[in-house]
């Protein structure tokens, strides 16, 4: 795979981790939002974050870390005993929701869509099993 696209879908998928729900909800609301989740405001656990509790990381500053010393979301995932599956599982749905979106808003085609949508979870899976070295 071009490790352009590899870093850009990696770069992607670990900026909508950290803000998910600012991309999917308005930033005007009538009423004041309590708590930002990253994924989700409907989260299972309303005092940790879905994408957290799957890696099984107590802080964003652990995954920022891992992250940065150039660890992949699968090493991550086993060095903690998070869960893999679910980790993958929630970033394809997220990357579902905006292709959705994208698509009910005509930003892109029906072909596009259907083209983007049947590579998504091969493309999450390699990217979250891909080690970036920083120069």
């Amino acid at each position: 795979m071009n490790i352009k696209r590899v870093m850009f879908v990696g770069t992607m998928i670990v900026t909508m981790s950290f803000a998910g729900t600012a991309w999917s909800k308005s930033a005007i609301s009538p009423i004041p939002l309590t708590e930002w989740s990253i994924v989700s405001l409907n989260s299972k656990d309303d005092n940790k974050d879905e994408l957290l509790s799957a890696l099984n990381l107590s802080s964003e500053e652990d995954l920022y870390q891992d992250l940065y010393a150039g660890k992949s979301l699968k090493t991550i995932t086993d060095e903690n005993n998070g869960d893999f599956s679910e980790v993958v599982a929630l970033q394809v749905n997220q990357l579902r929701q905006q292709l959705n979106d994208r698509l009910a808003k005509g930003s892109i085609t029906q072909e596009q869509y259907e083209a983007q949508h049947a590579e998504l979870e091969h493309i999450v899976l390699e990217s979250a099993r891909t080690s970036y070295e920083w120069a």
